[in-house]
C-alpha cells in the first residue's frame, strides 16, 4: 500500500458538493492499494501513520505522533498512487488493486487507525472527490508498505 501523508491545519473532502469528511489539525492521508497488497500491509501502514513523529513538541521539534497530539485523520482512497507514467503520456493503472478488494483493505487501514485511538474521517470510495486542505509546514511524506519502514 502507498500513502501520501500530509500534516494539516484542516482538511475536508466533498462528493457532489456535499462535505463527507472534515478534520481540524491532524493528517490528510491519500491511500492507494496495490495488486499485491494484503491485510498485513494495511495494518502496518496504519500503525506507521498513527505513530509518525511529525508534530511539534514543546521545543518545536517534530517529536510527537498523531496519537500523542489527539489530532484527527482524513483518509482518502486514491488508486492513482499506483499510476505508472514511465511509457507514453497516459498513465497505466495495472498495478492498482481491483476496486472490491481495494475497498476492503482501505477499510482495514481506517479501522486500524481508529484502534490506535485516532478519530478518522473518510472520503467516499470510487467517488469523484474534491479534497481541500491547509498543509502545515508543509510536511508531506511518501510511505510504501513494500519498502521497509
Amino acid at each position: 500500500m502507498r500513502a501520501v501523508v500530509q500534516r494539516v491545519r484542516w482538511a475536508r473532502v466533498s462528493v457532489a458538493g456535499r462535505v463527507v469528511g472534515t478534520i481540524g489539525p491532524g493528517l490528510c492521508v491519500l491511500v492507494g492499494v496495490g495488486r499485491a497488497d494484503v491485510e498485513p500491509d494495511a495494518r502496518l501502514l496504519a500503525a506507521k501513520v498513527a505513530s509518525l513523529r511529525i508534530f511539534q513538541d514543546d521545543q518545536g521539534r517534530m517529536n510527537r505522533s498523531l496519537v500523542e497530539t489527539g489530532g484527527a485523520l482524513l483518509a482518502v482512497s486514491q488508486f492513482t498512487l499506483y499510476g505508472d507514467a514511465r511509457k507514453g503520456r497516459r498513465p497505466s493503472f495495472t498495478e492498482a488493486m481491483e476496486p472490491g478488494r481495494a475497498a476492503q483493505l482501505f477499510e482495514v487501514f481506517c479501522e486500524e487507525c481508529r484502534r490506535s485511538g485516532v478519530r478518522v474521517e473518510q472520503g467516499t470510495f470510487r467517488a469523484h472527490m474534491l479534497v481541500e486542505l491547509a498543509n502545515d509546514g508543509p510536511v508531506t511524506l511518501l510511505l510504501d508498505s513494500a519498502r521497509t519502514f
